[in-house]
């Protein structure tokens, strides 16, 4: 197995991954409420801030709701 293959099947195994895919429905609501909260105080509040205030807010109900989604 040559190093570029080995890397494509790393990438689409990381693809494949359920955990990967919840990393990054979870990153895209956090940026979403960076944005939301950045334009009601008229500046960029941080990365940092909007994951800590949509953890604390957000993330459970969150949560609950996408686990209910999935389920058949």
């Amino acid at each position: 197995m040559t190093r570029a293959q080995a890397s494509t099947d790393a990438a689409d195994l990381l693809k494949n991954s359920t955990l990967y895919r919840e990393f990054l429905a979870e990153r895209e609501e956090i940026l979403r409420h960076k944005w939301i909260e950045s334009e009601k105080q008229g500046r960029d509040i941080g990365f940092e801030k909007a994951l800590l205030d949509w953890m604390l807010k957000h993330r459970t109900t969150w949560r609950q709701f996408r686990a209910a989604s999935k389920v058949p």
